[in-house]
């Protein structure tokens, strides 16, 4: 939206414009009023508009998700497209992206916008059921056979999402339609029985409570939370673990199981808690967060490290090179950790979605914005299978698309809502959550965010629009930052933070202007001593972002026989390479190994070794040149 038009907008049209999500027993807020105006995410923003929704369309018309749907309105139906029953979603995750944009102004995707949920409409059942798999008379399974792996509800969870969405953004309320005959169908079948193998539908039922104000979704969200470990799943492949199944959701001892269904269900369960206030959901929340950032969490914000199941592993089970970390789980875990916030007004759970957002999320995708991730490793060695197979000819190292394709949607419709996520507010106090340069308006004050963030740590926040009594300005302290500056209109500030946040109490005027600076030196974090693949490295860290050492950055030597010190990371040098910032850091090449995998301790004497500078790059910016190694953790000896 250009910001002439935004900022004649009045609070009570962008209310009407933007919608608001309704909590009860929340701390905060969540602010719609606000848009991304310029900086690392608008760049993603657009990229987002003008590269990756016309390359997934492209895409989902080629793999046949469109076809899926038409097709059934012949009369003897050509087989369905795909090995999974789930790519109606593909769509509907598209679609809640192509409703922002659509919101916003730009035309473009209206033609595919327009053909997909005409086709909803008119395939829909009688009774509401709508799933281009399941429909098939043909198919050898018929609708809710198969609840573990049938994906039905989870089908239902991202129709609703994206109808909200439409509605919300749009004023479109055909797709809403859609949803809510399918969601009634869905709440007078498994009123009082049964649940899904992939939890996503808790989260878009309260969704569809808070929209409809129809109490019925929001208690059929808390009813699929509580029935989840009591035995009423058949599983097969896996076991109940697996499905977050085999014990109730509040007595879970630590997140499990696939990662992003893990992820998704804490997520829903949070949503219920917010409307409910249901104090036995939060505790078991917040116990399982609290233990898996301590545990279970790769330093990218990754989550998942094991590939046979998508699944989250052990404590400390988190091998680099092995890291699974799908992109899904990383937009699982921010939806998670903005519904902790909501809770509690906690900046650690802020500082967990930061983290997730620059890296384990931002990876998923190319610089040009058409090729992608689905599991994020944070190391890549020299003989790796993908790389060898590019050389052969096969897939390259990112891909256009994949076979269960539910990631680069997932980043379409992600990374066109981030502005939802940069504020939020209560009574008499707006809160800046996540800095980016962007517009916020709330119905008691306008202000313009400026920041070249994460590059760099300067802040400017400057009211536009002056509540009438004294207000509260509320800034997050990020929980990397040290020695943090402020000033009001020039003057140094004598608030301190408090905790995690700088709060600023005044009688604001218009033109009053907030100055924030967060240093942003090179930081080295090591690894808990438990976790033993990384023992005996460091990786590198400055601001929110992790840095990682990609071969062609390292002429020196092969990346597994770099090592830097304690001295190297504090002379760290940083420089600005074409749109990012990177670290050159002098590193020295480790002396000749023993050719044996397992030499008598100790090894070789130390020779003398050769030093050189080395780039470190942005780790959600490796992958995107020839395939090569990487490493983000680097050795220290």
């Amino acid at each position: 939206m250009p910001h002439s038009t935004w900022k004649a907008m009045t609070s009570k049209q962008v209310k009407a414009r933007f919608g608001a999500v309704r909590t009860t027993a929340g701390a905060v807020r969540p602010v719609s009023g606000a848009r991304i105006t310029g900086g690392l995410l608008h760049d993603w923003q657009r990229r987002n508009g003008t590269a990756t929704i016309p390359h997934t369309i492209e895409r989902l018309r080629a793999a046949g998700n469109l076809t899926n749907l038409s097709r059934l309105l012949e009369p003897d139906p050509a087989p369905y497209r795909g090995l999974y029953p789930f790519l109606d979603t593909d769509l509907y995750k598209t679609l809640e992206g192509l409703a922002y944009e659509l919101g916003d102004g730009d035309e473009q995707p209206r033609e595919f916008y327009e053909e997909v949920v005409g086709l909803l409409e008119r395939v829909q059942a009688e009774d509401g059921y709508l799933n281009s798999f399941f429909q098939d008379p043909a198919a050898a399974r018929k609708p809710w056979q198969d609840p573990a792996w049938g994906h039905e509800l989870y089908n239902l969870g991202h129709l609703i999402q994206a109808a909200v969405a439409a509605n919300r953004r749009m004023g479109d309320d055909r797709l809403l339609r859609v949803a809510v005959r399918f969601a009634d169908l869905v709440v007078r079948r498994f009123g009082e029985e049964g649940l899904c193998g992939h939890p996503e539908v808790e989260m878009a039922l309260v969704e569809l409570f808070r929209e409809t104000g129809e109490r019925r979704y929001l208690i059929q969200a808390g009813r699929f939370v509580d029935r989840r470990g009591t035995g009423r799943l058949k599983h097969s492949i896996f076991p109940g673990d697996y499905f977050q199944d085999h014990v109730p959701f509040r007595e879970l001892p630590s997140v499990t199981g696939h990662a992003v269904r893990m992820a998704y269900l804490a997520a829903g369960a949070a949503d219920v808690f917010l409307e409910t206030g249901d104090r036995t959901l939060f505790d078991a929340l917040e116990r399982l967060w609290d233990d898996m950032v301590a545990s279970k969490l790769y330093i990218t914000g990754g989550l998942g490290s094991r590939h046979s199941d998508e699944a989250i592993g052990d404590r400390y089970e988190l091998p680099p090179e092995r890291a699974y970390s799908e992109t899904c789980a990383a937009i699982a875990v921010m939806q998670w950790a903005w519904r902790m916030f909501l809770a509690t007004g906690g900046a650690k759970y802020l500082d967990a979605f930061e983290r997730v957002l620059y890296n384990a999320y931002a990876v998923g995708l190319s610089r040009d914005g058409r090729a992608f991730f689905y599991d994020n490793p944070l190391q890549r060695r020299p003989d790796h299978e993908q790389r060898s197979g590019a050389e052969a000819g096969g897939e390259p190292l990112r891909r256009a698309w994949f076979g269960c394709a539910c990631c680069p949607p997932n980043i379409v419709r992600w990374m066109a809502q981030l502005a939802d996520y940069v504020a939020a507010e209560r009574d008499g106090a707006v809160l800046i959550a996540n800095y980016a340069a962007a517009r916020i308006e709330t119905a008691a004050v306008a202000l313009a965010v400026e920041t070249a963030y994460p590059w760099d740590g300067d802040v400017r926040v400057t009211v536009e629009r002056a509540p009438e009594e004294a207000y509260g300005l509320v800034l997050r302290v990020p929980g990397w930052a040290a020695n943090v500056t402020a000033a009001v209109n020039g003057e140094p500030c004598a608030a301190e933070p408090d905790g995690d946040w700088l709060t600023l109490e005044r009688r604001w005027a218009a033109g009053d202007e907030v100055r924030l600076h967060f240093p942003m030196p090179v930081r080295a974090h090591g690894s808990h001593p438990y976790l033993d693949a990384t023992r005996g490295t460091v990786s590198l860290a400055r601001g929110p972002l992790v840095y990682c050492v990609e071969q062609r950055d390292s002429p020196l030597a092969s990346v597994d026989d770099l090592v830097i010190g304690v001295p190297d990371i504090a002379a760290a040098g940083v420089e600005r390479r074409d749109d990012a910032v990177v670290l050159r850091v002098e590193a020295a090449a480790a002396p000749p190994v023993s050719a044996e995998l397992y030499p008598e301790y100790p090894g070789p004497p130390e020779q003398p070794r050769t030093r050189a500078g080395t780039t470190f790059v942005p780790y959600f910016l490796w992958g995107n040149g020839d395939p090569g190694a990487m490493r983000v953790w680097v050795r220290t000896s």
